[in-house]
This record gives C-alpha cells, structure tokens and sequence, in this order.
C-alpha cells in the first residue's frame, strides 16, 4: 500500500516531486525523465509509469527556467520514438515464435487476424494509440506481432510522437503557470488522465457492445 500510496501522491503532485528532482539532480534530470518516457513506451511490462501528465508537467517546470523547452522535448522525442521501435522490434522477434508453437491462446488465426488488422488500420492505431495510457505501451509492440511494414509503422510513430510531445510539453509551458492552474495543478492532472482514457474506455465499450450484438444474433 505505501508503494501505491507514494506513486499515486507522485502523479498528482508532479510539478512538486518534479522540482525536487530539478534541484536534486541538475542535468542529470533530462536523463531521468529520458528514461522514465522511454520504458513507458518501450517496455510493455511499464504501462502505469506517467505519461501525459508528465509532459505537462515538464512543459510546466520548463516555463520557470528551470528546464530548457527545447532540449527538453527533444529529449522526450528521443525516448518515445527510441521506445516505440525497440517496442515494435521486440514484439517482431517475439511474436512468430510464439505462435508458431500450439500454445492454447496463441493460436496461428490471431496471428493472422492481427496481420489484417495492422494491415488495414495499423496507421491510424500507431497515431493515435499515442494518445491513449496504457494502449500506447502496446500498440508498437502488437504491430512488431502482426509485421507491421517498417517503414509504415516508424511513419506513423514519427508523427505520433511529434503530435505527442508537442500538445503536451507546450500546453504545460504556456498554460501551466497560470494561477488558477497552478493553484489547482492535481485536479487538472486528474482531468488530463481522465481525458486521456475516454478513447480507451469508448473503445473497450464499443468492442464490448458489437460482441454482444454478434452473439444475439446466431
């Protein structure tokens, strides 16, 4: 309980915790944000490390001077470009393996039925699967399954990550030292997390309705 108890107070006072790190660590900071954005993305045993909220708030530390805006967001590109494709990499080595065995759940249709997917809306999945926690962990590594081509997929990431960190570092560093957003920076974390999760939470529930529709009629 203490462990989820600190990550929770982490997340929703990050421009606090983020500022101790600032003094702390200096220059070393880049390096621990670099590292904390790049398992988030690359890593898919890593999806509940911060994301959003954490762009916002080093867009946020980065409008007092304490951090360089430019540097900055170069550094966080770096991170989750470098870890969408050791992500796609990963799941490209690990994937036909895996299926090519009579594993019970790991049946060669899935395989193939992710192939067609990835085929038809892999670059729409990339783009905005940035958007979403949790989801943008495996989407790289769910098209590294179904082989994905390469050069559609660093496409998509490029752009997806570009969109990513810019919305998010740039909303922190103009908007987030305002007052009544400084005053109130957990409950806009929350909101941030929140906002983040609909896409997710609609698709889930879609799935979920169309399943049920499916099964009602055979």
């Amino acid at each position: 309980m203490e462990v989820i108890d600190f990550f929770i107070d982490f997340i929703l006072h990050l421009d606090k915790h983020l500022v101790e790190i600032v003094n702390n660590y200096r220059v070393w900071t880049y390096l621990i944000l670099f590292l904390i954005v790049f398992c988030e993305t690359g890593l898919v045993i890593t999806p509940f490390l911060p994301g959003d909220s954490l762009l916002f708030a080093c867009g946020t530390i980065a409008a007092t001077g304490a951090l360089h805006i430019g540097l900055l967001m170069l550094i966080l590109f770096i991170a989750a470009f470098g870890g969408d494709n050791t992500n796609y990499w990963i799941g490209n080595y690990i994937g036909p393996k895996a299926f090519s065995r009579n594993y019970r759940f790991l049946k060669k249709e899935y395989l193939l039925q992710t192939q067609a997917f990835y085929d038809k809306h892999g670059g729409k999945t990339v783009f905005l699967g940035r958007f979403m926690p949790f989801v943008r962990t495996f989407v790289p590594f769910v098209a590294g399954v179904g082989s994905m081509k390469y050069l559609r997929f660093v496409g998509f990431s490029f752009t997806g990550n570009l969109a990513w960190i810019g919305l998010f570092c740039l909303g922190g560093f103009l908007f987030g030292n305002i007052p009544a957003v400084k005053e109130n920076f957990s409950i806009g974390i929350i909101g941030i997390i929140i906002v983040s999760l609909l896409p997710t939470v609609y698709g889930i529930s879609k799935a979920y309705i169309e399943k049920r529709k499916l099964n009602a009629k055979k």
